[in-house]
Protein backbone atom coordinates (compact mmCIF):
# COMPACT_ATOMS: atom_id res chain seq x y z
CA UNK A 1 0.00 0.00 0.00
CA UNK A 2 2.59 2.88 1.05
CA UNK A 3 4.59 1.93 -2.45
CA UNK A 4 0.82 2.80 -4.61
CA UNK A 5 1.00 5.18 -2.30
CA UNK A 6 4.60 6.68 -3.37
CA UNK A 7 4.09 6.06 -6.60
CA UNK A 8 1.03 8.00 -7.13
CA UNK A 9 2.05 11.28 -5.15
CA UNK A 10 5.63 11.01 -7.44
CA UNK A 11 3.65 11.21 -10.37
CA UNK A 12 2.11 14.24 -8.90
CA UNK A 13 4.75 16.01 -8.10
CA UNK A 14 6.55 15.28 -11.23
CA UNK A 15 3.36 16.48 -13.29
CA UNK A 16 3.39 19.44 -10.77
CA UNK A 17 7.10 20.51 -11.75
CA UNK A 18 5.77 20.16 -15.67
CA UNK A 19 2.80 22.24 -15.80
CA UNK A 20 1.63 23.24 -12.09
CA UNK A 21 -1.64 21.59 -11.10
CA UNK A 22 -3.43 25.10 -10.01
CA UNK A 23 -4.95 23.28 -6.71
CA UNK A 24 -5.64 25.37 -3.38
CA UNK A 25 -1.51 25.70 -2.21
CA UNK A 26 -0.41 24.31 -5.61
CA UNK A 27 0.05 27.42 -7.88
CA UNK A 28 3.60 27.27 -8.33
CA UNK A 29 6.16 24.62 -9.66
CA UNK A 30 8.30 25.03 -6.09
CA UNK A 31 5.25 23.65 -4.24
CA UNK A 32 5.87 20.14 -5.36
CA UNK A 33 8.06 19.77 -2.46
CA UNK A 34 4.09 19.70 -0.41
CA UNK A 35 3.09 16.75 -2.44
CA UNK A 36 6.45 14.88 -1.54
CA UNK A 37 5.91 15.17 1.83
CA UNK A 38 2.63 13.94 1.78
CA UNK A 39 3.45 11.24 0.46
CA UNK A 40 5.99 10.40 2.76
CA UNK A 41 3.83 11.16 5.75
CA UNK A 42 0.83 8.77 4.27
CA UNK A 43 3.75 6.06 4.01
CA UNK A 44 4.66 6.28 7.11
CA UNK A 45 1.43 6.55 8.60
CA UNK A 46 -0.02 3.14 6.60
CA UNK A 47 2.97 1.20 7.69
CA UNK A 48 2.08 2.15 11.41
CA UNK A 49 -1.56 1.62 10.74
CA UNK A 50 0.01 -1.62 9.24
CA UNK A 51 1.89 -2.77 11.44
CA UNK A 52 -0.70 -1.92 14.97
CA UNK A 53 -3.33 -3.80 13.08
CA UNK A 54 -0.90 -6.81 13.03
CA UNK A 55 -0.25 -6.55 16.71
CA UNK A 56 -3.88 -6.59 17.16
CA UNK A 57 -4.41 -9.45 15.37
CA UNK A 58 -2.14 -11.79 16.73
Amino acid sequence: MSKIIMVICAAVALIQLIKPLGWPGLKRRQDAWKLVLFGAAASIASVAIASLVERALS
